[in-house]
């Protein structure tokens, strides 16, 4: 398949990372565009971003994979415009009869009314408090909440509560939820983690289209970091054959901006998004897309992804323990090796509501 045979006549692209449609694995039937004949002209057309809205009928998201550190998470959008090609999540919007290709960049589902979803399953009598991670699947400060601020609603209620949060991101808008995050950071009860891939501005600029520069998310670690909220930089996903010889350059990077500890993470294609990276490669960087690819298949025992417990986050065989130890002897040279740091549950406190009687102690 190219990468274009998904689209309409007419359609345009600029900014994005996929550069196809495919029909999701749950639809019964395959799209594809083709030429009907007719000699007409099309008017010339760019793929815009469309929002459509979803009403939550829960926030919290709970799982029990050992391979990550929390057990809960928040979900705010569904579908992520930055547009990166190599992003796990992609397969998610197939769930909803969307393409993990351009429909995931361009077809977004934000969730207004999840903070007072939030407040009511955090007020159950039966909640036992954890840590709660945003920013898992799909990011919570893409370019969408600007303009509707729903992250920031759900920082508030955990704010409220005195809910601990461990927050992902990539996105500038983080910067203006500070307020919130230090305050709660002040508390022990925020970390924040910002991915820098590469620093490579160009090969950025292709890979995630629609997120802020090498350079830019360096200045919000910086920013962060200033305000008193512990920041971890992420080399993620670390892609062999392409940005792996970066892997100390851009923890040292994240250690002069601020960050205090630093972890990796290999690249994982599952599903539909193993086809779309090698298309990608095949049109952006062909004389190195069979040399990426083996090296990707290394990493996961002769497959694209391989995504067993305990080797989907890590990988396995030679390169995956060369990259690793990699990573840990220049966490430990740049002094990145802190631990993560124990968020506080012993200030979860349910605020009081309106009419609720007061205590007297």
């Amino acid at each position: 398949m190219t990468r274009n045979s998904t689209l309409l006549p007419g359609q345009r692209l600029r900014a994005r990372g996929a550069g196809s449609n495919a029909t999701g694995r749950y639809e019964a039937t395959a799209r594809e565009a083709f030429d009907d004949g007719w000699d007409l002209p099309e008017e010339e057309r760019l793929v815009a971003t469309e929002v459509r809205i979803e009403r939550p009928r829960s926030a919290l998201t709970f799982n029990r994979s050992p391979d990550v550190p929390f057990d809960r998470s928040i979900n705010v959008y569904r579908g992520c415009e930055h547009g990166c090609i190599y992003c796990f999540a992609r397969p998610t919007h197939a769930y909803l009869n969307l393409s993990p290709g351009l429909d995931f960049e361009t077809r977004l589902i934000a969730r207004p009314g999840i903070a007072e979803v939030l407040e009511k399953e955090l007020r159950r009598p039966t909640y036992k408090v954890a840590p709660v991670a945003i920013g898992t699947n799909t990011d919570p400060y893409q370019p969408v909440e600007r303009e509707h601020g729903i992250t920031r609603q759900v920082l508030q209620v955990l704010s409220d509560f005195r809910h601990p949060v461990w927050l992902t991101t990539r996105g500038t808008t983080v910067e203006r939820d500070i307020d919130l995050i230090a305050g709660m950071a002040a508390q022990g009860l925020a970390v924040a983690a910002v991915s820098v891939t590469t620093l490579d501005e160009g090969l950025a600029r292709q890979m995630e289209p629609r997120a802020p520069s090498p350079k830019r998310r360096l200045q919000m670690i910086r920013r962060l970091s200033e305000a008193g909220i512990p920041v971890r930089i992420q080399v993620s996903p670390l892609i062999p054959g392409l940005t792996d010889h970066e892997l100390e350059a851009v923890m040292e990077a994240g250690r002069e901006a601020g960050a205090r500890a630093a972890n990796c993470i290999p690249l994982r294609l599952p599903l539909e998004v193993a086809g779309l990276f090698r298309d990608w490669l095949e049109a952006t960087v062909p004389g190195r897309a069979a040399h990426v690819m083996g090296r990707v298949r290394e990493l996961h025992g002769g497959k694209d992804y391989d995504p067993e417990w305990g080797k989907r986050m890590r990988g396995e065989g030679l390169w995956a323990e060369l990259i690793h130890r990699r990573a840990e002897v220049a966490r430990k040279r740049l002094g990145l090796n802190e631990p993560p740091p124990e968020l506080r549950c012993d200030l979860f406190a349910p605020p009081p509501k309106p009419g609720d009687q007061l205590t007297l102690f």
